[in-house]
């Protein structure tokens, strides 16, 4: 006896075979809960671990860039990886985080001009990430959609080729670092030689500290002042007998006073990461809650244009690319003569008023997911989640939009702090420090 179930995909299949030459390429991640059959919790939790991973794993390029291969040999290496393999494999790797560390590298901080310069960097460097990746979504998902998924594919490889034929013309004149071995050495050598001489005291016993410059500011002469914060730490610059009878500095037993100083910058930087987690949370739910909510909304423009939910993350680049001008140009120098800082505000004050605009996205999409709920609530679709619920997608235009302004804020603000505050030997690292934020929070 024939069954009377009714399998959707696999008449989709039958149907794809009898009408090939009218085929429409469609797809793209958001698809796999369609296709694979996956609950929207499971949808949502596998997109998460896989953006977790991916933003983990620059960790790993970092520590390679600043141990070994130097950050211009390591984006001249993920450009290549790049080109051949795919971006997917250039994040799997983690080595494609190098390039803004080593482009900011090119100002000189010690030039009040260039410094300031440096501040506005870090905002038209989002501004070209999310105008790059808004131009992928409106064109290059359009070619693999509606002409073949190898053009699609094409277009950003030849594009990344040209960029890196371009890259290449300047390399004499590139400021490069030289890498100086293991950036996570000396930290571990602060906590063993703080572990060997915990029973010494610098006030009470006379003991002299090493005040030689830490390895992360010796290129540029700078040292760091002694503070008063973890002072067990500040064990690990005693210099006690057994020091001071040995003819040559042993690493591991007195470690200088600024290299200590910048364990402790990376203590402090502690507190700031578990706080930001929240906000990355909240900003990985633009990719799967979102998506979703849209996904069961009514989504017709028209008569026959249906706008593809996970298109409407489209929404968020396009304020971003609006946003970044105005805050840049406008808002900076406003505030710049409010508060006198080089700036307008502190690392710290932008990345608090980002956090605010996402307490605000959550609450405009709680409002606008209570609505949808009572709209299918009363058609009797809250247990068909298969039907479109009457209510126009575009209402989730305001959370969208605060979305993209919560980004300039505190993602600007989180990369332009973790790079300002890790010592000159762990900048990629630092760069990294901020995307293991978001990754984290993915996973969370």
């Amino acid at each position: 006896m024939e069954s009377s179930i009714n399998f959707p995909l696999l008449n989709n299949v039958h149907n794809e075979v009898d009408n090939m030459e009218q085929k429409v390429i469609k797809g793209g991640w958001i698809s796999a809960i369609y296709i694979i059959g996956e609950s929207t919790v499971t949808a949502a939790k596998n997109i998460n671990v896989w953006s977790g991973v991916a933003t983990l794993l620059p960790l790993l390029g970092a520590f390679i860039a600043d141990s070994y291969l130097g950050r211009f040999n390591t984006i001249l290496i993920s450009s290549l990886i790049y080109i051949m393999v795919g971006p997917r494999n250039v994040n799997a790797l983690g080595i494609g985080g190098s390039i803004k560390i080593s482009t900011s590298d090119q100002f000189d901080e010690d030039k009040p001009e260039e410094k300031k310069a440096k501040s506005s960097f870090f905002n038209w460097w989002y501004f070209g990430i999310c105008g790059g990746s808004t131009a992928g979504m409106l064109i290059v998902f359009y070619v693999q959609d509606n002409v073949s998924w190898m053009v699609g594919f094409g277009i950003p490889a030849l594009a990344m080729a040209f960029a890196l034929v371009l890259f290449l013309f300047g390399w004499r004149s590139y400021l490069q670092e030289v890498p100086k071995g293991s950036p996570l050495v000396p930290v571990v050598q602060v906590f063993v030689a703080a572990c060997r001489k915990r029973h010494l005291c610098v006030s009470k016993d006379g003991y002299e500290v090493c005040t030689e410059d830490g390895i992360g500011l010796a290129s540029k002469g700078w040292t760091l002042a002694r503070t008063h914060q973890f002072k067990c730490l500040d064990k690990a610059a005693i210099i006690d007998e057994m020091d001071a009878l040995s003819e040559t500095r042993n690493n591991w037993r007195p470690c200088s006073v600024s290299q200590v100083e910048e364990v402790k910058l990376l203590i402090r930087l502690v507190p700031i990461w578990l706080s930001c987690l929240t906000f990355a949370v909240i900003q990985a739910q633009g990719g799967t809650f979102f998506t979703k909510q849209g996904s069961s909304m009514d989504r017709l423009i028209g008569h026959n244009f249906r706008v593809p939910a996970a298109s409407l993350q489209v929404i968020a680049g396009l304020v971003i690319i609006f946003t970044v001008p105005i805050y840049d140009r406008i808002l900076v120098p406003v505030a710049r003569n409010w508060t006198g800082h080089e700036s307008g505000i502190t690392m710290l004050q932008r990345i608090g008023a980002g956090m605010f605009f996402s307490i605000l996205t959550m609450v405009v999409a709680a409002l606008v997911e209570a609505r949808r709920v009572k709209i299918a609530t009363k058609y009797g679709l809250i247990d068909q989640p298969q039907i479109t619920v009457p209510m126009s997608v575009w209402w989730l235009v305001p959370q969208y939009v605060l979305s993209g302004i919560q980004d300039v804020f505190a993602i600007v603000g989180l990369q332009e702090f973790f790079y300002d505050q890790m010592p000159d030997t762990m900048r990629s690292i630092g760069s990294a420090t901020y995307l293991s934020v978001l990754g984290v929070g993915s996973l969370i």
